[in-house]
């Protein structure tokens, strides 16, 4: 038996107004995309990626959405996704984009980089906040998105290394 190769996109729905993220769910998305790839590349790329293409993973609330499709065709369904602007759901139009941040081979790729996305995401944000509530809940979220008890020291002598700096 021969083993059919998958890529797994990961992108970030980026909408004006992140409220309008609660309504998003993955028939929609997978719609919108599979209809940016016909306008796109015609009936040849619509039936390539529509063999196997499905949503894997989408959470409404960050805006994270994980696509599987065939190997052979990603990079049609990636050119596409900039084509993207609007997803309609549950009778309303919501105007959005779709950020690419990671093409992996398998969905654990993904959510590593995913893990290490986030962590980089709220370093960023930690010279941003106002006061030492905000930053202790900052850096909490840090320590969450470690894998290992290692990591997880190393990361909060860093934390700690960088307060005292300050």
């Amino acid at each position: 038996m021969v083993r059919m190769k998958s890529r797994y996109l990961l992108c970030e729905v980026i909408v004006p107004d992140r409220s309008r993220l609660l309504l998003l769910d993955d028939r929609a998305v997978a719609t919108s995309v599979k209809a940016a790839v016909a306008r796109i590349h015609g009936d040849y790329g619509a039936a390539l990626c529509s063999i196997r293409f499905s949503v894997k993973y989408l959470n409404a609330h960050t805006g994270i959405v994980f696509l599987r499709f065939p190997k052979r065709c990603y990079k049609l369904l990636w050119s596409a996704l900039p084509f993207i602007t609007s997803i309609e759901t549950r009778g309303q139009n919501i105007e959005c984009f779709l950020n690419c941040l990671h093409v992996g081979g398998t969905i654990r790729t993904c959510q590593k980089f995913l893990i290490r996305y986030n962590t980089q995401q709220l370093h960023r944000m930690l010279p941003k906040c106002k006061n030492e509530e905000e930053k202790q809940q900052v850096k909490k979220a840090i320590l969450k998105c470690t894998l290992t008890r290692g990591n997880r020291e190393e990361l909060e002598e860093e934390l700690s290394s960088d307060d005292d700096e300050d």
